[in-house]
């Protein structure tokens, strides 16, 4: 049985179930419909969003419209550079904006954005862990902003956004549920789990995977309640700022 002690001390004085301080910052961007940076812990993310009044072939005439992301790290990012190029053939890369991509389109309502799209940029300035969740948290703002937007020049009348959406990272570390890893937890973890939920906590996506140790029911419901938790305060602040 995992424990789940709320007083577990982590190395950076957090306990385990309290997420890294977290800023959003709006409207960063000069030209960008929409933007925001946001920094949790270490890790500091800059999302874009942009306007594009066409859609992909395959949604055109249909009267709806589209929402894709792309994500990406600066060169140094992380510890070590990493080379532009190799960046673009990154299967991990790929494998994180779409992730990104499906969440977002998950709290849309096509019809409602008219035939056109918003194009999501999230570039990691400053890694240290849950890049592709504060990404997820971030580029919901940027969406909401770029909608904002639209709505106030008059080119859609209602707002299409569905729900709120967030994610965080959770995993167990030497047989402890942890909320919010950081990098040098999340290098340690036996389990490693990253949950997308809404703001009435259904569930969008969620990817867990044993690194080590397996892991049960009564261990993953750990992983959930804290994730829960997590994302509930990160959509509050979403909505403070927002506000």
């Amino acid at each position: 049985m995992v424990s789940h002690d709320k007083a577990y001390q982590r190395h950076d004085g957090r306990i385990s179930n309290q997420l890294r301080n977290t800023t959003i910052e709006t409207n960063v961007s000069r030209y960008a419909e929409g933007s925001c940076l946001i920094t949790q812990g270490n890790t500091k993310i800059l999302c874009t969003a942009t306007i594009d009044e066409s859609v992909p072939s395959f949604l055109r005439h249909k009267q709806q419209g589209w929402v894709t992301c792309e994500y990406s790290m600066l060169p140094r990012a992380t510890h070590h550079r990493i080379d532009r190029k190799r960046m673009l053939d990154d299967g991990r890369v790929k494998e994180i904006q779409r992730l990104i991509g499906r969440s977002m389109r998950a709290c849309i309502d096509f019809k409602l954005l008219g035939e056109r799209q918003i194009k999501l940029d999230c570039d990691v300035l400053d890694a240290d862990g849950g890049t592709r969740t504060a990404s997820i948290t971030g580029a919901f703002i940027a969406l909401h902003e770029a909608i904002t937007y639209i709505m106030e020049i008059e080119l859609i009348k209602k707002s299409p956004i569905l729900f709120h959406i967030a994610a965080v990272s959770c995993g167990i570390v030497n047989n402890i549920p942890l909320l919010d890893l950081n990098y040098e937890e999340d290098s340690q973890a036996d389990v490693d789990a990253n949950f997308v939920l809404n703001d009435k906590n259904d569930i969008i996506e969620i990817q867990a995977t044993s690194e080590g140790n397996t892991f049960n029911h009564q261990q993953y419901n750990q992983l959930y309640d804290l994730a829960t938790q997590g994302i509930s305060t990160l959509i509050e602040k979403q909505k403070s700022v927002l506000n």
